[in-house]
């Protein structure tokens, strides 16, 4: 079965009705089972379960390999450059502590693969009580509609020693959150070209990226974008 990101968060959420849903992590060797109370490894086995959901389902995918590499899953075993599926979860208690891309990784791929930007975020938010893990929500995002500005950079990233290494994401689902993620492709774009500019390592080399960028984007999907 075929399904795009939008009909697959539709089969899991509205259809298989995932969020309120609870679930445990058992570790048993020999006759004794232990309660796992650690948040650790809940990320990992999330994808894991999504993947085994998949296969039950009899949704058509391929799954990435390299677990180092983006993304995590592949919608259309046909196209490529469609139903890209990136899976994140967080502990909602506290906050998205996920990264959304490496900054240097990120802008180097758009530069042959612009039409990675239309990627799908698969995000699944969850509670832990007692060992006891509650689904609490779950998002189907675009990259732009989980970035936002920063009181640093046009885009929020994570800087370590005046060094940039992760894009990061905004508290997209508060309402209360002072940087709000942008509206459309071509702000996030633009904040990322800006913080490109801003940022000393890439001010210097940036020179016509996102110029490339536009032209890529437009060699792979046929659609004309417009940056300001």
């Amino acid at each position: 079965m075929k399904l795009t990101a939008e009909e697959l968060y539709k089969k899991l959420v509205e259809d298989y009705k995932l969020i309120g849903e609870t679930g445990n992590i058992k570790f048993t060797v020999k006759d004794l089972s232990i309660l796992i109370q650690t948040k650790d490894t809940i990320g990992n086995l999330l994808q894991e379960w999504l993947k085994a959901w998949f296969q039950k389902e009899l949704i058509d995918f391929e799954e990435n390999t390299n677990s180092q590499t983006f993304p995590d899953f592949l919608l259309d075993k046909d196209d490529h450059k469609k139903g890209l599926l990136e899976v994140k979860s967080f502990d909602l208690d506290r906050g998205p502590g996920f990264d959304l891309a490496n900054f240097d990784s990120y802008c180097n791929s758009l530069l042959d693969h612009a039409y990675r930007i239309d990627s799908d975020y698969l995000i699944l938010a969850y509670q832990m009580n007692n060992g006891v893990i509650s689904i609490k929500n779950v998002w189907l995002k675009k990259i732009w509609q989980l970035a936002c500005p920063s009181s640093t950079y046009p885009l929020k990233v994570q800087e370590k020693k005046s060094v940039i290494y992760n894009i990061r994401p905004s508290i997209w689902y508060s309402e209360r959150a002072k940087f709000k993620p942008f509206n459309s492709k071509e702000e996030f774009l633009s904040a990322l070209n800006n913080t490109r500019y801003q940022y000393p390592q890439t001010r210097h080399t940036n020179g016509h990226w996102l110029r490339n960028v536009l032209k890529n984007y437009q060699g792979h999907t046929g659609v004309s974008l417009t940056v300001v």
